[in-house]
């Protein structure tokens, strides 16, 4: 089995370094490509293609609140290109989302969470996020 390929969209360095110390915490090999603004993930996305032989990240961790472009507007391209449709979304808030928003982000098949209060939510947050890789390659050697 591969390692993880894991995408974290989030504009708070302090977020991205915290998920990566939890990773490393559960000792499992894995590739975490960080992106800070909705107009990186966009690029990211538009660079993406059935052609493209790097491998399709096993989930997107979306901020709600990014620059220049919003989560659920990065949300709404990522469903939109065909290689990375099927890719799971989390979609991640300290809050202040209504419950219209939540919605829209859950129709488009994303999950929603709140970010983690403290280091051992983000520690089960990283444990969760391996699991549901771990789901992703076992699926993809059935296929």
């Amino acid at each position: 089995m591969s390692q993880p390929y894991i995408v974290i969209v989030e504009d708070n360095p302090a977020d991205i370094e915290l998920l990566r110390i939890a990773l490393d915490h559960h000792r499992e090999p894995y590739e975490l490509v960080a992106l800070t603004d909705g107009e990186e993930a966009l690029r990211f996305v538009k660079e993406r293609s059935p052609a493209n032989l790097e491998p399709e990240p096993c989930i997107i961790l979306l901020d709600f609140h990014l620059p220049k472009l919003d989560g659920p507007e990065v949300l709404a391209a990522v469903k939109r290109e065909p290689s990375l449709r099927h890719v799971h979304v989390m979609m991640l808030t300290s809050g202040g989302v209504r419950p219209q928003e939540q919605a829209r982000v859950e129709s488009m098949g994303a999950t929603f969470r709140l970010k983690p209060r403290n280091f051992s939510e983000v520690l089960a947050l990283a444990a969760d996020i391996l699991a549901l890789c771990k789901g992703v390659a076992s699926l993809k050697q059935l296929a």
